[in-house]
């Protein structure tokens, strides 16, 4: 019965996850460690560690964009980027919810996960001519 729980809960973590991604790639790694993961803490660190790709993938894509911008272009995307924080750690949070267990807690990690790749590709598609 245990071992049925956990396939189900991979299953729905690997839906969401792919689900979430809109269209976005994550790297062949995280979809290796996805395949091989067992357990919540399997699927979160898995998460947990493509995030970290991803937001270092968007942190490069600013800094070039930022590059290539105005004064005031370059002060117009620093507020977009903050409010942009804000409402990811905000509807991020929110998945967290305090008595949704186990799948809130990959939920909250999906959605950190595939709202920073998305803005990593936006930031990405400004740069192109």
């Amino acid at each position: 019965m245990k071992r049925l729980n956990i396939k189900r809960l991979l299953l729905v973590a690997t839906l969401l996850t792919s689900a979430c991604a809109y269209g976005n790639e994550y790297s062949k790694s995280y979809e290796a460690c996805m395949q091989q993961a067992v357990s919540t803490l399997d699927i979160v660190t898995c998460i947990s560690n493509e995030y970290e790709r991803q937001d270092q993938r968007l942190n490069d894509n600013y800094q070039q964009l930022r590059g290539h911008l105005s004064d005031e272009r370059r002060d117009q995307l620093l507020s977009v980027q903050r409010i942009w924080i804000t409402y990811k750690e905000a509807n991020c949070g929110f998945y967290a919810d305090p008595e949704g267990g186990t799948m809130a807690r990959i939920n909250a990690n999906s959605c950190l996960l595939s709202e920073t790749t998305r803005r990593a590709d936006e930031l990405e598609n400004l740069m192109q001519p």
